[in-house]
């Protein structure tokens, strides 16, 4: 079982053998713990369940700290599942997993939660062009223009493109690699961008597709 979970530290650049300067997000990955294996006879589908970042335990709640405490596992803000076949179970609960369980060179994916844009319009939204500046316009320079029609069906279709709340999403960043390994101050560095601020939690898992 491979996949991690871990806080976006920021962004830098490492240097290669040729002297080329690579950018890479740094990512502070684990350690973390399993917190429970989840089985097809039992749950109906197989995964892997990891604890992130030690709290204190009157920050969870009681379900929470029991369903911990039976592992004998500490206090951990972040529970997240990783979906796995029956045979890359490898791990057992109570087991800690380092970001020693990445190689350097391996392709991955990187969730996150985007950066939350407020409420934006439909150029910053959308990347419409604006209206004319002349011609009579006064107000009307970034406005997006006609959404409906007049007759048949003489409404504005759902899923019309519009200004709205924009960013705070779960993003996945495909087919980054992995530049850097640090097993000892458990940290990873991806060549590329990773969604999400500093500081906001992430999850890292091998590419689904892409170069291998």
């Amino acid at each position: 079982m491979k996949g991690i979970i871990g806080k976006k530290v920021g962004m830098t650049q490492v240097f290669d053998e040729q002297g080329n300067a690579i950018p890479v997000t740094v990512i502070a990955a684990g350690p973390c713990y399993v917190t429970q294996v989840r089985t097809a006879e039992k749950d109906g589908y197989t995964a892997v369940q990891l604890g992130y970042e030690e709290t204190k335990a009157q920050r969870l709640t009681k379900g929470q700290m029991g369903h911990l405490s039976k592992k004998g596992l500490p206090a951990l803000r972040v529970l997240r599942e990783f979906r796995v076949r029956n045979e890359d179970v490898t791990v057992t609960e109570g087991a800690e997993i380092k970001a020693d369980v990445f190689e350097k060179g391996e392709r991955v994916d990187v969730v996150g939660i985007s950066k939350g844009r407020g409420f934006a319009g439909t150029i910053k939204r959308h990347n419409f062009n604006r209206q004319p500046k002349t011609h009579g316009q006064s107000d009307r320079e970034r406005a997006p223009g006609s959404v409906g029609m007049c007759e048949f069906p003489g409404r504005t279709l759902k899923g019309q493109r519009m200004a709205g709340h924009m960013g705070a999403e779960r993003v996945t960043m495909q087919n980054l690699q992995v530049v850097v390994v640090d097993a000892e101050k458990n940290l990873l560095a991806v060549r590329g961008s990773v969604p999400g601020a500093k500081g906001d939690i992430v999850i890292v898992k091998p590419a689904a597709r892409g170069k291998k």
